[in-house]
């Protein structure tokens, strides 16, 4: 640095406003007369005695304020249009503006601070003002933007809205608006905002108020929707290409006041009928509107709601095959699966549509035909689950039928009353288990483990009970085998005999204590099973034998085809009454077999039906049968079924029944269970907790409850307070 010395002011300055005038034009500076202006600047700052810089910081205020004005002059005087000078001599004018601040940068740094406002001096001889760049803004808005500010303005609002758009300056002459105020801590945009932002979006609305207007008249909903969409568009790729980012929100509120808000009765009075109609597109686009009107969101969802309940209860209603099971949960999970794909492509996900969806799709799995008490859902879905389980599901791959088992919890989930699914589905479960019908116990062993991860382990206690029997069953029947093969005498049985050993408590079956007969052919086996399972078990467990469930094969040898029939024990053990004579009498069937009458009818008519027997007439006292020597069948093993094996209405009314008592029992535990941590609760309050703890399994009704409460205070588990007869104290 060279020391301070005495410099001649006038004879510097000189010098230097030729080669900044050089610089404001843009002119070409050679490297040395640069060096020499960044010398005669540090001089001046740093002269002696005295150093001259506020001299140079005016002259230099001076000289741009002059030539400011001069190129305002020319644009006034010019007949070239306004806004391409005016961006001309603005590109020229900032980039000439960076050039000064850096040739003044010493001046800059060591001699001027920062400041939003006006000029002050300071004691330390310091200039508190504006920096030579910002300086060089500052001019620019005080001798040409507010000048000319009403005759640019019109200006850009006119081209903005012009279809061509061919100003291809009109970007840069916005932001020469936010430009010159830039530097400033505080309010850096006021500018831009006062003499641009707020006259466009007063123009975009005023243009958007009457285009709407007229778009009205002459298009419908779906229409109206698709242009303004459009607009949009087009509104933002204009905010992108020539405003300000921070406008991009306002100038869209603007549009979207104007086209959405001000007309949002047009687009409610519309929202109905494309909800009705499904048309995905339409809601998307009314989606998108309504997000901007008060109330609009929630005016669909509730209109979506409606929707989807009526969509469900047509697809469920009406169904005339005769098994309707399938048809039903198929046609729920097409319904479910159709408003899902809705909401999350045309509705964006949104939680409160989903909601709506639940509610909405909660009330259809739940919905009770007119005078009806029960709820159809959860027999159906058992129905369901027990056709895609059994054999007759041959055909479908694995992974297949684990969708449709995983698929079936979509409808579960929505349901009430799972504890009335859960006691369907046990049943239908032991017929396939005992029967022989599961077509895989894999599959059932992953359903049990389903319905265990979406209801809990006791929802499923009985179920995996009922599995692990049959699968310890077979180790039973392989222990019975090895049995026989020990004894000491030699015993043949005579027959292939296998049995399921079922624990009372778990599986759904009722215990009929029909008199049975057990044919002789039979009898040697049962016994020495009894022996067998005695030996194996001598704390008391005691085998009740469910002849009714029993199964076995006959070989009709009568026949030239040597046929083999599977029936039941009872089926059986008519047949075999047939050994010793062709033709028999009732009487004389009803003493062999020891049959009450009702079941002796049943097993008669259903051989009578399956043809294997002949008799003319109703099935009376006097009655003669005899074995049709003609019968053909286009199997060599076929089944005879009995009514046992398929659902009937009688078995259904005490599911139901079975039902409301398992329920009763629960409530009743839940009652003592809460009173018992609580012992002292208001009605109230009691009511609702129990809800709370059973709404998992079903929904009880209130006064269900109510007659719970009424039991348990008539066994003195709980009573009424002494202080008040609405609250209850748990009796020790």
């Amino acid at each position: 640095m060279k020391k301070p010395r005495v410099v001649d002011f006038d004879e510097s300055w000189n010098r230097l406003q030729k080669t900044i005038k050089d610089v404001l034009m843009l002119d070409c500076v050679d490297r040395a007369t640069w060096n020499n202006v960044f010398s005669d600047i540090y001089n001046l700052c740093v002269a002696y005695p005295e150093p001259q810089h506020k001299e140079l910081y005016t002259e230099t205020k001076v000289l741009l304020e002059n030539h400011v004005k001069q190129l305002h002059k020319n644009i006034l005087e010019s007949d070239e249009n306004v806004l391409v000078m005016y961006h001309r001599y603005w590109e020229d004018y900032s980039k000439a503006a960076d050039y000064l601040d850096c040739l003044y940068s010493y001046l800059n740094k060591h001699k001027l601070t920062h400041a939003d406002m006006g000029q002050t001096w300071g004691a330390d001889l310091h200039l508190s003002c504006p920096q030579i760049g910002e300086l060089s803004l500052d001019m620019w808005r005080k001798w040409m933007i507010e000048p000319l500010k009403a005759v640019l303005v019109p200006m850009l609002l006119n081209e903005l809205r012009n279809d061509q758009k061919v100003m291809w300056g009109i970007h840069g002459v916005i932001n020469s608006f936010v430009h010159v105020e830039q530097y400033k801590k505080w309010f850096p945009l006021k500018l831009y905002q006062e003499i641009f932002e707020g006259a466009f979006l007063a123009k975009t609305g005023e243009y958007y108020r009457q285009e709407s207007s007229n778009l009205l008249q002459e298009s419908n909903c779906s229409q109206y929707m698709e242009k303004v969409l459009a607009w949009l568009k087009e509104e933002e790729l204009l905010c992108q290409n020539y405003l300000h980012p921070s406008s991009h929100a306002k100038v869209k509120r603007e549009c979207l006041q104007r086209t959405a808000v001000d007309h949002q009765q047009f687009l409610l009075a519309g929202c109905q009928n494309i909800i009705r109609q499904d048309k995905t597109n339409d809601i998307a686009n009314l989606y998108i509107l309504l997000q901007h009107v008060s109330g609009g969101v929630c005016y669909m969802i509730q209109e979506l709601k409606v929707h989807i309940h009526d969509t469900g209860l047509r697809a469920t209603s009406n169904l005339s095959q005769e098994d309707t099971s399938t048809p039903f949960v198929e046609s729920l999970l097409e319904v479910h699966g159709k408003f899902v794909r809705l909401i999350n492509t045309a509705l964006s996900g949104n939680l409160h549509f989903v909601r709506a969806l639940e509610k909405a799709f909660t009330s259809v799995v739940n919905y009770r035909e007119p005078k009806s008490l029960c709820c159809k859902a959860p027999e159906l879905l058992a129905k369901y689950c027990d056709n895609l389980l059994k054999k007759s599901a041959k055909g479908k791959m694995e992974s297949e039928l684990d969708d449709k088992l995983t698929s079936v919890f979509i409808v579960f989930k929505y349901m009430d009353d799972k504890d009335v699914f859960q006691q369907f589905y046990s049943r239908m479960l032991a017929k396939r288990l005992i029967y022989g019908l599961s077509l895989s116990m894999d599959s059932e062993e992953a359903m049990i483990n389903k319905l265990k991860h979406a209801c809990g382990h006791g929802f499923t206690n009985k179920l995996y009970i009922m599995y692990m029997d049959m699968s310890m069953s077979t180790d039973l029947n392989d222990k019975f085998n090895n049995f026989i093969k020990t004894q000491e005498t030699v015993v043949d049985l005579g027959i292939s005999f296998q049995i399921y050993v079922l624990q009372a408590g778990a599986w759904p079956v009722t215990r009929i204590t029909s008199t049975f007969t057990i044919p002789l052919e039979l009898e040697r086996t049962v016994q020495m099973f009894e022996l067998f399972y005695n030996s194996q078990h001598t704390r008391g467990r005691k085998l009740t034998w469910l002849h009714y469930l029993c199964t076995g094969e006959v070989r009709m040898n009568y026949l030239s085809t040597p046929y083999v029939a599977v029936v039941t024990a009872y089926q059986m053990v008519v047949l075999m009454a047939f050994n010793s004579n062709q033709t028999l009498a009732y009487k004389e069937l009803q003493d062999s077999t020891q049959m009450n009458e009702k079941e002796l009818q049943k097993t008669i008519s259903s051989l009578l039906d399956a043809k294997v027997l002949n008799q003319e007439g109703e099935i009376k006292e006097k009655s003669m049968f005899s074995l049709n020597m003609d019968f053909t069948s286009k199997r060599t093993k076929f089944k005879i079924t009995m009514l046992m094996q398929k659902d009937t209405p009688q078995e259904t009314e005490q599911t139901r029944s079975s039902v409301d008592k398992e329920r009763k029992y629960y409530l009743d535990a839940a009652i003592v269970r809460i009173m018992k941590a609580r012992k002292v609760l208001q009605h109230n309050t009691l009511i609702q907790e129990v809800i709370n703890q059973t709404n998992a399994s079903f929904n009880p009704s209130i006064s269900l409850i109510k007659t719970c409460i009424e039991g348990l205070i008539n066994n003195e588990y709980i009573e009424r307070s002494q202080n008040s007869a609405n609250e209850y104290s748990y009796v020790a």
